[in-house]
Order: structure tokens, then C-alpha cells, then sequence
């Protein structure tokens, strides 16, 4: 089987849409604007087959419309956020198996900052839309924190060397409320070394990866005695230590 080749491409003004692409198939992950899109396949001799989308929002979805026109690409989005999707040709559920090409990709279902908010997991990689930040989550337009949770918790399933393709860069404000909960993070400090290092040079500081957002994101960390002791929840459960952090984030 070809290696298969990620790449970002920026759009808007945080957004990021990725080329995922190998020798059977070409596809766009959450494009929110056709031109930045067209221009990276231009550049780099590459044919649309396939959009995929992880929610509805048209800041992910934006593109779906002009780009399907000019490369006749087909849609793919969550079955049940189906009415939502612009342009959608194909529904995907986490209990069915969908292929792109000659690969097997894995659906993930992953409610709260929509209902139908979906990850699509690719060999080593997964895209998770607006659900998973790099240092953060998304927030809960549609969903419940025990929702958000579980969401969350699926994810962290995935083995620690999977990279992490999300929908923003949320990174560098992500990690700053993150050090308000748990200063004492060492992980957490070095890795906002990094990230101040990479916004400053201008550099993009996905991907993550799985094992790097359990030991540094806040959203994931809700057993830490740190962050429990900071938010004076020591005897609370999961989910309301994350309802919590969720809270202080939104007002950060």
C-alpha cells in the first residue's frame, strides 16, 4: 500500500484544512474556503477525489460546494448530521466501515460541539475536527459536558503515537489557560516552550499527538490532583471537573 501523505493547508484566519492523499485517492479534510484548497493541489499536480467533513459548521464545510463543481469530488460527512452537509454524497457511521481507496478508515463518533460530530481515523492519524484541540476541546454547542466527555474519552483510546489533525490553531491561548490549572506540569511547560517557539516562527503546531494531549491538555486530565486542587474539586467526579474547565475556558 502507498505511504499516505498529510499536509496542512491554512485558511481563513485559524483554520487549517488538510490534503490526505496516497497513489488511489486525493482528499480535503474540512475545508472552509475553496481557493487556499484548489491552490495547494494546483502546486502540487494533485486531483480532488474526495471532501471530507467532521461536522456542519460552514467554516469547515465552506468549500465543499465550489470544490465538488470544479473536481467533481465526492462528499463525505456524518450520516447523521446528513441535512447539514453541503453537498453530501455519503454518510458515515462509527458502527459501519467505510473505505477510501484501497484503505479501511475508522469513524468515530464524537458528540457535543455538534451532535453529529464525527473523527476520521486513517492509519496513524486522526482528524478531529473541532472535538480535540491541541491543548483544548471544543466547545459545547450542542452537547452536555458528560457528552463532551465521553467524546473525549474515545479519543483518548486511540493509541499514544496516533497524530492529532485538528481544525484549529487554538494552541498557544490553549496552553496559556492550561498553565492557570496546573503550573506544575512539567510536560506542560516544555511543550509551551515549543509552541511559543513555532507561533513566533510563524509555524502551524499540529500535529499533536494522543500521547502528548493526555499529558498536557487540561480537557483530558481530569484525574490530575493539580487540577483538581486548583479548582477546589478534589472528591468531584470526571465530568464535573470537566464541566468546570470548560466553564473557566469559555470566559479566558
Amino acid at each position: 500500500m502507498a505511504d499516505l501523505t498529510i499536509e496542512t493547508v491554512a485558511c481563513l484566519q485559524d483554520n487549517y484544512a488538510y490534503l490526505v492523499h496516497d497513489a488511489g485517492f486525493c482528499a480535503v479534510v474540512d475545508p472552509s474556503e475553496p481557493e487556499p484548497v484548489a491552490a495547494a493541489l494546483a502546486a502540487r499536480g494533485l486531483k480532488l477525489t474526495h471532501i471530507l467533513n467532521t461536522h456542519h459548521h460552514w467554516d469547515h464545510t465552506g468549500g465543499n460546494k465550489a470544490l465538488k463543481s470544479s473536481f467533481g469530488a465526492v462528499v463525505v460527512g456524518p450520516e447523521k448530521d446528513r441535512d447539514r452537509i453541503p453537498g453530501i454524497d455519503v454518510g458515515v457511521e462509527e458502527t459501519r466501515e467505510w473505505r477510501i481507496g484501497t484503505r479501511a478508515v475508522r469513524i468515530l463518533e464524537v458528540p457535543a460541539h455538534t451532535k453529529g460530530a464525527i473523527a476520521f481515523v486513517f492509519d496513524g492519524a486522526v482528524f478531529t475536527g473541532d472535538t480535540l484541540f491541541a491543548m483544548g476541546c471544543g466547545r459545547l454547542f450542542e452537547g452536555s459536558p458528560a457528552m463532551m466527555h465521553a467524546s473525549l474519552t474515545k479519543l483518548m483510546a486511540l493509541p499514544d503515537r496516533t497524530a492529532v489533525y485538528c481544525g484549529h490553531e487554538y494552541t498557544l491561548n490553549n496552553g496559556r489557560f492550561a498553565l492557570t490549572l496546573e503550573p506544575g506540569n512539567n510536560d506542560l511547560r516544555s511543550r509551551m516552550k515549543e509552541v511559543e517557539a513555532a507561533r513566533a516562527a510563524g509555524c502551524p503546531t499540529v500535529p499533536s499527538s494522543i500521547g502528548l494531549e493526555k499529558r498536557t491538555n487540561p480537557f483530558v486530565r481530569t484525574g490530575s490532583a493539580e487540577i483538581r486542587a486548583t479548582l477546589k474539586m478534589d472528591k468531584a467526579d470526571a465530568v464535573e471537573v470537566f464541566a468546570e474547565i470548560r466553564h473557566r475556558k469559555d470566559s479566558f
